[in-house]
């Protein structure tokens, strides 16, 4: 059985990687792309009164070459 993590608020995860050094290049729709200077990126969904899935932060963590648990130290 794997680790329990978190669900977050879409803000939530864009608060933590802007305190990461990411910045929004561009927003299509609910989905803001977050970019770091060093050129690692992701995409996060912003759906209105919808929450990120322990899978999704998973993704985000996977995009951006940290685990789940490094990611939500800067929570």
């Amino acid at each position: 059985m794997g680790k329990k993590y978190p669900v977050l608020k879409p803000s939530e995860v864009v608060t933590i990687l802007e305190k990461l050094g990411f910045q929004e290049v561009r927003q299509r729709g609910a989905h803001k792309q977050m970019r770091h200077p060093d050129g690692r990126g992701s995409t996060v969904p912003c759906h209105k009164g919808r929450d990120l899935s322990p899978i999704i932060l998973r993704q985000i963590a996977k995009d951006i070459d940290l685990t789940v648990d490094e990611l939500l130290k800067y929570r």
